[in-house]
């Protein structure tokens, strides 16, 4: 496959993907943090186990148009993994060692590729690349962060917001990475996970009054997230789009994830005195404003500049080293 990465421009053992919080963690766990948890509201989740079923549905998809068995010259590059699952058999672990398909069949599908965006007027591979996986093991990584975190968003706040959390977050991701990284192609969820992520980082902040452990959720949500953005930095890993993911979801939290203060929802049970005279705080309003403005300026700015077939490295000298520090063990070729 040459110099191009499979996994999500990702390690191949998926480690930009983000791992499900601790069992023990005190966010979002079933002795909620939140005082008035009791009467909201708890959707049932559909739409975190649709996605992936869709996702586990068009890798199937990928291995059967791969056809290991039918494209593959094994005298030159080595025998199928897996032969006897036929045309779902995987590519040479030397070529793909994630258990899937060549990078060829995975470009033709949708890979996100900045030639084909910008010089091809492709920028649907913005989007289709949040579906398509580079391997088994990507694949499950993947799934198993999207269901430990997103069943229980949804259940807190609904699919709709959950969703076009996730779908932003990962078209976000994926407009940061091909400014900065033009000599590979990408797949996987991963900037749409740290979305995800993002989001309840900022939901935590602006719904700060209602939690109750307040420094144990903060302190273990900030750790997971540093240590994920830590693994980005290594070669392989498009810490980019976990970075433009993770900042997209942190802005849309301020404005999908807002609840009401505590006095607002138990004004019923309150005195007058004490009751809430608004829904939302002056905190809670400034954030949501100023989140809304930022996404579409972010948006707008990395769309002109990706669509003008601009270098962001041009304008940031130093940007590579977020996703990529290079030492005597190995080098960093993504610009």
């Amino acid at each position: 496959m040459g110099n191009r990465d499979l996994e999500s421009r990702g390690s191949w053992k998926n480690r930009g993907a983000p791992p499900p919080p601790p069992p023990h963690s005190n966010y979002y766990t079933s002795s909620s943090p939140y005082y008035a948890e009791s009467s909201e509201k708890q959707w049932t989740s559909w739409l975190v186990p649709m996605i992936v079923v869709a996702n586990v549905a068009m890798f199937i998809v990928i291995m059967i148009v791969n056809d290991c068995p039918k494209n593959h010259n094994s005298s030159l590059e080595g025998n199928c993994v897996a032969r006897f699952l036929g045309r779902l058999s995987f590519q040479p672990l030397k070529e793909n060692p994630l258990f899937g398909p060549s990078s060829s069949t995975l470009e033709k599908l949708g890979a996100l590729e900045w030639k084909k965006v910008v010089n091809e007027n492709e920028a649907w591979r913005l989007v289709s690349c949040i579906w398509l996986h580079a391997g088994v093991i990507h694949l499950l990584a993947n799934m198993l962060s999207l269901v430990f975190i997103g069943i229980r968003l949804e259940q807190q706040f609904g699919f709709a917001r959950v969703g076009v959390i996730y779908l932003l977050s990962g078209i976000g991701g994926s407009i940061l990475s091909t400014l900065f990284i033009k000599n590979n192609i990408s797949v996987g969820a991963s900037g749409a996970l740290f979305g995800l992520l993002g989001a309840m980082l900022s939901e935590l902040l602006t719904n700060w009054t209602i939690y109750a452990n307040k420094a144990a959720a903060l302190i273990t949500l900030v750790i997971i997230i540093l240590i994920n953005l830590a693994v980005g930095i290594l070669p392989h890993v498009d810490n980019f789009a976990h970075i433009g993911g993770f900042l997209t979801g942190f802005l849309l939290g301020f404005v999908l994830l807002i609840r009401p203060q505590f006095a607002w929802q138990e004004r019923r049970h309150l005195p007058v005195e004490a009751r809430g005279k608004s829904k939302y705080t002056l905190f809670q309003y400034a954030f949501w404003f100023l989140s809304m403005l930022l996404l579409i300026a972010g948006f707008a700015v990395g769309l002109v500049m990706l669509l003008k077939g601009e270098n962001g490295n041009d304008h940031c000298s130093w940007c590579h080293y977020l996703s990529c520090v290079p030492t005597s063990r190995w080098h960093c070729n993504n610009q």
